[in-house]
């Protein structure tokens, strides 16, 4: 009698088991679909409230693209990026040290995801939720993306509170990143069910280098395209490295996968090989990124509210947020 082999039966037909080398659960994204369209809609409204033609006072220059009434921009000067004024941010919820410490309103970690400051920012997130975000979620589910990406707006916001603490800042691009931040652990600690396909033909081995190639191009041109925004007023790069490092530790607790070959109970015939379901390097990344999430969180809180300034301990980073310029300065 041959040896069992976990994708064919006893007698070397194909049959289907529940293997994570075979075809996996595909879920139907609505979560992030909803909330790009709830992004778009509060854009609109925070422009419509914004009436440039009314509030501009003329001191930064004319209102652009005045022929859309009090949906036009604001002043170049003023927000390069074709959006809204800081004041009208700050109404909807723009994420403002002062405010989060001193006026006691940490809600604007949560309300500061939903906003952007200007089309080209907001071009940039919806680009980057279209080939990121939605393939995560129909691979993992909506429950799982939707603490990925609440929780690492979160840390995104702690790290910008303790480098921007002068400034109003808004964006999901901390969200984002987090999501961005968890492919990366995801293929680190499922990397055996990438890995463990010899049985399979060299065509799919080409295919599957050919679009892992795609994917990483697609990855770094987001990763480029978000940073360089991040430059521009009124959105914060820190956010993002704050965002992608908290995204990169939940991948490790959230994300891990039973190891190529493994089969559930029910389903091992007599005398197959009993495989484990994870490997014992996937437990250990899930207790190591515990222990930093509960650390980075606790540490950073107690930094924003003991109103520590992360820029005194760090004279270069400003750079990395923000590109003076004669037209619109940087306030750090």
């Amino acid at each position: 009698m041959g040896s069992w082999d976990p994708e064919k039966g006893s007698k070397g037909k194909k049959r289907k088991t529940d293997s994570t080398y075979e075809c996996e659960k595909r879920w139907i994204p609505w979560l992030l679909p909803t909330i790009v369209l709830a992004n778009i809609i509060i854009f609109v409204l925070m422009m419509y409230t914004n009436n440039c033609p009314k509030n501009n006072k003329g001191s930064k220059g004319k209102c652009v693209a005045r022929y859309l009434g009090r949906f036009s921009f604001q002043p170049s000067k003023e927000n390069p990026l074709f959006g809204p004024s800081s004041n009208t941010m700050d109404k909807w919820g723009a994420l403002q040290w002062s405010k989060v410490v001193h006026g006691k309103q940490g809600w604007r970690f949560i309300t500061c995801l939903w906003l952007h400051g200007g089309l080209i920012h907001l071009f940039a997130n919806v680009l980057s939720f279209v080939f990121i975000g939605i393939r995560h979620e129909q691979q993992f589910g909506y429950v799982r993306v939707g603490v990925i990406y609440l929780l690492s707006g979160f840390g995104g916001g702690i790290l910008s509170s303790l480098f921007m603490q002068h400034t109003t800042t808004v964006g999901a691009s901390g969200a984002l990143f987090g999501l961005i931040g968890t492919m990366c652990s995801e293929f680190l600690t499922n990397w055996t069910i990438y890995t463990y396909k010899a049985c399979l033909s060299w065509l799919y081995h080409l295919t599957i280098y050919f679009l892992l190639v795609s994917a990483v191009i697609t990855f770094i041109a987001i990763i480029v395209l978000n940073l360089a925004v991040g430059v521009l007023p009124h959105i914060d790069n820190f956010a993002n490295i704050g965002g992608f490092f908290t995204g990169f530790l939940l991948g490790f607790v959230l994300l891990f996968r039973p190891q190529s070959g493994w089969i559930k109970p029910q389903h091992r015939p007599a005398g197959a090989a009993v495989i484990p379901k994870h490997k014992p390097y996937q437990y250990v990344f899930c207790v190591i990124a515990v222990l930093l999430l509960i650390v980075g969180f606790g540490m950073g809180l107690l930094l924003v509210f003991k109103v520590a300034n992360g820029n005194k301990h760090c004279s270069w980073c400003h750079h990395l947020t923000c590109a003076p310029t004669s037209n619109w300065p940087c306030g750090y």
